[in-house]
């Protein structure tokens, strides 16, 4: 199945690495004109824009931290200029902190939903300003933690459930805009962002590992055809749902 999104202008957040950057990649090879969102790993970014110009793709780099509502609002006024529309929305941008419920601190919480929960609203609270009146796709990247949450994860996995419920709210009212609305479900996968919470080596991980059938992490470029997927006309009559992504953990 050919995934053909030439010339769709696509924001990618949080895609300077990890998932996001391989989402990026994804969706540039399939046509795609890409926004490289970074909040502060500029040269990182810059990196993933390269290797998709070295690939014959498009793409910039724009800095802005996804849930700070002035940062969102001056990204899509440069993606206005310099593109003029969006197509395409992915909202990928998040954090993580894993621990006891007795170490959670009121900080841990109101970043992680800040960052996880209001980042996305605001973000495509804005987007709807840019969409074209012929519709787009908007991508939510979710976890699968958010419908089977593991011990020490409780703040982090409920932001994701919320997510998850966000997603099939906004399908619903945004339909008439000809706007769809889904959620990728990845499972662990392995990237930078897992390695800096020290899962490799620990208790956690054993316990991660256990519960994929697949038996293993999952690698960022097996989750972002799923999002080009879900982005595409070939998911033209499918919003509202939630593909998971996960070696076969549910």
């Amino acid at each position: 199945m050919k995934i053909d999104l030439t010339q769709k202008v696509a924001v990618v957040t949080g895609s300077s690495k990890g998932i996001g950057a391989a989402i990026a990649k994804e969706l540039a090879s399939c046509g795609a004109i890409v926004i490289v969102n970074y909040r502060s790993a500029a040269s990182d970014a810059e990196g993933v824009v390269s290797a998709i110009r070295e690939a014959g793709g498009q793409a910039i780099a724009l800095q802005a931290d996804m849930a700070r509502h002035a940062d969102i609002i001056n990204l899509f006024k440069q993606v206005k200029e310099q593109f003029g529309k969006l197509d395409v929305l992915v909202n990928n941008a998040a954090t993580a902190r894993f621990g006891p419920i007795e170490a959670v601190t009121e900080d841990d919480f109101l970043e992680q939903y800040r960052v996880n929960v209001l980042g996305p609203i605001l973000t495509i609270q804005e987007s709807l300003k840019y969409f074209p009146q012929t519709g787009g796709s908007i991508v939510n990247v979710s976890s699968v933690g958010g419908q089977n949450p593991g011990p020490y994860t409780s703040i982090y996995t409920s932001s994701k459930a919320a997510l998850n419920a966000l997603t099939v709210s906004l399908s619903r009212e945004l339909v008439n805009r000809h706007i769809r609305v889904n959620t990728v479900a990845p499972g662990p996968t392995d990237t930078e962002g897992s390695r800096t919470l020290g899962l490799a080596g620990s208790a956690m991980e054993e316990g991660m590992l256990a519960a994929i059938p697949m038996g293993r992490f999952g690698k960022p470029e097996e989750i972002a055809p799923a999002v080009a997927f879900l982005a595409s006309e070939n998911a033209g009559w499918i919003t509202g749902e939630k593909l998971a992504v996960s070696g076969g953990m549910h």
